[in-house]
């Protein structure tokens, strides 16, 4: 499975690690993601990886 959040569609993106001899070689930031189980309309639930920013979010809107 992608490592990407189900709601925000926020996946890894790309950058460069720099030494201190500003070498650069390529690297990932990948999202925080958390596995959240949430509860549909029919009373049955599921789980979705959702990233720690949208958790917030949604916590905060509720």
């Amino acid at each position: 499975m992608a490592r990407r959040c189900a709601i925000s569609g926020k996946g890894p993106m790309s950058g460069n690690n720099v030494s201190h001899a500003k070498n650069r070689t390529k690297r990932r930031f990948l999202p925080n993601l958390r596995t959240v189980r949430i509860q549909l309309e029919d009373g049955t639930t599921k789980k979705i990886k959702i990233s720690a920013a949208m958790l917030r979010t949604m916590k905060k809107q509720s």
